[in-house]
C-alpha cells in the first residue's frame, strides 16, 4: 500500500481552498458538462454561487469531523441562516426568503456539496418552517417563523412511529381534546434534530382511524411530559442527531393547531411533496461533488505506468455518472417547477424526482468509491462520507418502494 505521505491529492482533509476549487461549478474540461448553473437565470446563479462557497468554505473543512464526533454544526447553520437559508421558500413578512421551490433545490444541492448530513437536516428544517408559514394563521406564523427563519430556533417533523413509517396513515400518537388544550400520548422514531432541537411539528389522531383523523400540532420544548429517546447510532447523517421523541401527558394549547382538526395528514403530504424535492436535491449535490473527486483521482493517480484517466473503462463509467447526475437533476428541477405552479402532476413529479434521484446519486458516489480503490474506503476520503450520508435519502420522505407505488397509482387509475 502506498506510503501515508504519497497519497493522491483529494484527500481533502481540512483545506478550504482544495474544496472551494474541488466543488465550485467548472468552466472548461470535462466537468463543464455537469456544470449545476446551466439554465438557470442571472439571479439564480447568484444564489448559487453564495451557496457554493458558503459549502466549501464553512462546511466542507468540517464535515469529516462533525461526522466523526457526531456535532450539530448550529453555529454554522445560523451563519447559513444569516444568508436566507433558514427560511428559503418561506414568505419574507415572517422572516423568510420568499424564493421559489426551483431556487431552494438549487440551493440545497450547492450546500449539500459541502456537507450533505448538515443540510438534509437544513431541509428538513425549511420544511417544518413552511408549514407552519403556510397552514398556520397570522398569530401562529408570526409567533414561530422569525426565530425559525433566523435559526435562533430548530424545528423537527414528527410523523414517523415505531409501528408506521411507509404506512404513515396508521399513526397511534393521540390528542385528546380538553377545552382549549389537547393532551398528547404516544412515540414518534426518528426524528431529525430530535432531543436538540426546539419546536417539534407533531401529526397525531384527534379523530377516528385513517388520514382523516390526523391534526397538526406545534409542540415547544420544555413542554411539561415531552422527552426523548437515547441518541441514535447512525451509518451517515452523524452531523445531525436522530432520537425517538415521547409525549406522556403532554398539554397542548389548541392555539397550537396548525389548521383543522383532521387535516393534519393533508398538511404532511403536502409538506413531503417539497421535502422530496429537497432531499432529492441534497443527493444532487452529493453526487455532483462525488463526480468532481472521481475525475480528479482519476488524473492524479496511476496504475501500469500510466494515469487511471487514460482507461477507457474508467472514462466510460465517468460518463455514465455525469449522465445520470445532470438526467437526475433536469428532472428534479422540472418536479420543482411543477410544485411552484401547483400543478394537478406535481406530487407524483416529486415522487418519480425522489425516486430517481436519490437511486442515481447514490450510485454515482458508490461508483465515486469504487474509481478510488482502497482509498475510497478510507475516511481520509471525503467520497466515502458523501456514500454513507445519502444511502438513507432512499428511505426517508417515503421510501423509493413507496414512491414507485404512487408513480404506478397514477398511472394504472381510472
Amino acid at each position: 500500500r502506498a506510503a501515508r505521505g504519497s497519497r493522491p491529492a483529494m484527500a481533502w482533509r481540512a483545506a478550504p481552498r482544495a474544496a472551494a476549487r474541488l466543488l465550485l461549478p467548472p468552466r472548461r474540461g470535462i466537468a463543464s458538462c455537469i456544470d449545476p448553473s446551466t439554465g438557470l437565470t442571472e439571479e439564480q446563479k447568484e444564489f448559487q454561487k453564495v451557496a457554493l462557497d458558503f459549502a466549501a468554505k464553512e462546511m466542507a473543512p468540517h464535515m469529516a469531523e462533525w461526522d466523526e464526533k457526531e456535532i450539530f454544526p448550529v453555529e454554522t447553520m445560523r451563519k447559513a441562516a444569516q444568508l436566507g437559508f433558514g427560511g428559503i421558500y418561506v414568505k419574507p413578512d415572517v422572516g423568510g426568503s420568499g424564493l421559489s421551490r426551483l431556487d431552494t433545490s438549487v440551493i440545497f444541492e450547492a450546500l449539500s456539496t459541502g456537507c450533505t448530513s448538515t443540510t438534509a437536516y437544513m431541509s428538513i428544517h425549511n420544511m417544518c418552517v413552511w408549514m407552519i408559514d403556510t397552514f398556520g394563521n397570522e398569530e401562529q406564523r408570526h409567533r414561530f417563523c422569525p426565530s425559525l427563519c433566523s435559526m435562533e430556533k430548530f424545528a423537527s417533523y414528527c410523523l414517523t412511529e415505531p409501528g408506521s413509517g411507509s404506512d404513515a396513515a396508521s399513526l397511534l400518537t393521540s390528542a385528546q381534546r380538553k377545552g382549549d388544550t389537547y393532551v398528547l400520548n404516544g412515540s414518534k422514531a426518528f426524528i431529525s434534530g430530535g432531543g436538540d432541537t426546539d419546536v417539534y411539528v407533531v401529526m397525531c389522531r384527534t379523530g377516528g382511524p385513517g388520514p382523516k383523523g390526523i391534526s397538526c400540532l406545534v409542540l415547544e420544548k420544555g413542554t411539561p411530559g415531552l422527552s426523548f429517546g437515547k441518541k441514535e447510532k447512525k451509518v451517515g447523517w452523524n452531523s445531525q442527531p436522530t432520537r425517538a421523541v415521547i409525549f406522556e401527558d403532554c398539554v397542548v394549547p389548541v392555539g397550537n393547531r396548525l389548521g383543522t382538526e383532521g387535516q393534519g395528514f393533508s398538511i404532511a403530504m403536502k409538506g413531503l411533496n417539497g421535502g422530496r424535492i429537497n432531499i432529492a436535491s441534497c443527493s444532487l449535490g452529493a453526487a455532483h461533488a462525488s463526480v468532481l473527486l472521481a475525475q480528479e483521482h482519476l488524473t492524479v493517480r496511476k496504475q501500469f505506468g500510466e494515469p487511471l484517466a487514460n482507461n477507457q473503462y474508467l472514462q466510460f463509467r465517468l460518463a455514465e455518472m455525469a449522465t445520470r447526475l445532470v438526467a437526475a437533476r433536469l428532472m428534479v428541477r422540472s418536479a420543482a417547477r411543477a410544485l411552484q405552479e401547483e400543478r394537478e402532476d406535481a406530487a407524483v413529479l416529486c415522487s418519480m424526482a425522489k425516486l430517481f434521484a436519490t437511486d442515481e446519486c447514490f450510485a454515482i458516489c458508490n461508483q465515486a468509491l469504487q474509481m478510488h480503490g482502497g482509498y475510497g474506503y478510507l475516511k481520509d476520503y471525503a467520497v466515502q462520507q458523501f456514500v454513507r450520508d445519502v444511502r438513507v435519502h432512499q428511505i426517508l420522505e417515503g421510501t423509493n418502494e413507496v414512491m414507485r407505488m404512487m408513480v404506478a397509482r397514477n398511472l394504472l387509475r381510472g
